[in-house]
């Protein structure tokens, strides 16, 4: 059973409305007059991080992505739990989970400790306050909306080179991605339809497309000003970003740091296309 089809196996016990159907980032539970916002990931050295990367780093990354996915929902963190697998050198996790929690404001609240055989595996679950209700969903592009992207793509692919040719180059949005938690509380109030890019530009385009019955038509142009020159196929499909991917009407980009990259239309063949085709390939990365 591939990843989707056990997502798909899934669905049939996520019968709360809290669940979302699985098809979004996070949960939304409705507590009287607050409305919280939990989501959980799992990191694996040697798929999300690699074999004997500093602890430091993989402690940043593990908390990022999960506050990631609270910024795509326009949620103020309230805090996180972590799950560690003891082994060399977890003071240096400690120094991370440190950096990242004080840098962000993030209370630590609990979480677990075990010690095993095999690859390492760490888990956090982050919890946040949504700032604007409804909570944006995956499933509110509507045809008509503009597409927009939040930031550039394809920089930790390059960090992920340069690590694994131990060059000199710039290789922190690998190890430190940023999560957009102030632009993602901007602009839930705005967007119809709101996600991180976390597996791919043009796989997590999909998964808006199909959660909301359209198809989003990506413009290469805008796209390869904010990817690697040369290298914008594989940006496309990559991910790690964590930048925020959202529609909603046109003109967000005049009053937003957001870049307008195609529009939404009616539901056809295919759930994404690029410059009116539908893209070859792998259209990101899963499991």
């Amino acid at each position: 059973m591939n990843e989707a089809g056990f997502i798909d196996a899934l669905k049939a016990l996520a019968t709360s409305p809290a669940a979302r159907g699985l098809e979004d980032d996070a949960a939304i539970i409705e507590l009287g007059d607050e409305t919280l916002v939990l989501t959980h990931d799992t990191m694996i050295e040697g798929v999300h991080t690699l074999a004997g990367q500093d602890p430091a780093d993989v402690a940043w990354k593990l908390v990022a992505v999960n506050l990631s996915d609270l910024a795509a929902k326009g949620a103020k963190p309230i805090g996180v739990l972590i799950s560690h697998m003891l082994g060399d050198d977890d003071h240096r996790f400690v120094t991370g989970l440190r950096e990242v929690l004080e840098t962000y404001d993030v209370p630590l609240l609990g979480g677990d400790t075990v010690r095993g055989d095999g690859e390492r595996v760490w888990g956090c679950t982050a919890i946040g306050r949504a700032t604007h209700c409804p909570v944006p969903s995956r499933s509110g592009a509507r045809p008509g909306d503009a597409v927009y992207l939040s930031g550039r793509i394809g920089y930790a692919m390059l960090g992920l080179e340069a690590l694994l040719d131990d060059t000199d180059q710039d290789d922190s949005a690998y190890r430190r991605p940023v999560p957009q938690l102030a632009l993602g509380q901007e602009l839930a109030p705005h967007a119809s339809a709101m996600m991180d890019v976390s597996d791919g530009l043009l796989l997590d385009a999909s998964r808006i497309a199909r959660a909301s019955g359209v198809t989003l038509s990506l413009d290469s142009g805008p796209l390869a000003n904010l990817a690697p020159e040369g290298r914008l196929d594989d940006a496309i499909r990559w991910g790690d970003d964590y930048v925020l991917l959202c529609t909603g009407p046109a003109g967000l980009d005049d009053q937003f740091e957001v870049t307008p990259i195609g529009e939404v239309g009616l539901q056809g063949d295919h759930e994404v296309l690029l410059d009116n085709q539908p893209p070859q390939g792998d259209l990101g990365y899963t499991h």
